[in-house]
């Protein structure tokens, strides 16, 4: 869980940017960013966060269905804005791997 928060300070630096108005490039990750911004900023990232699946496999699956039962979602689109691109080809390979069990178990309950 500890580099995924890494990792996604990249687009958390992102979306604070845009919504600062300083729109750019995805910028690299940096430890501790959420300790480095102000209580708004943090509270923006908050709401973001709330429908966002951050961590291990087993974190985003917990994540993903937790999502899905409060929404009844019978479809999810996934982004990874990850500065290393190997790191965000992983990425969605681990989220594949992830559908393919999560589909499984919807069949089985239909």
């Amino acid at each position: 869980d500890e580099e995924a928060n890494f990792r996604a300070s990249s687009w958390q630096q992102a979306f604070v940017n845009l919504r600062s108005g300083r729109p750019g490039r995805l910028p690299p990750p940096v430890k501790n960013y959420r300790g480095t911004v102000g209580p708004a900023e943090n509270a923006l990232l908050d709401s973001v966060l709330s429908c966002s699946a951050v961590g291990s496999v087993e974190t985003v699956r917990a994540g993903m269905r937790a999502f899905i039962e409060r929404t009844g979602a019978d479809e999810l689109m996934v982004t990874s804005q990850v500065f290393d691109h190997a790191a965000r080809l992983r990425s969605y390979e681990l989220l594949a791997g992830i559908r393919e069990e999560l589909s499984s178990e919807a069949l089985s309950k239909a």
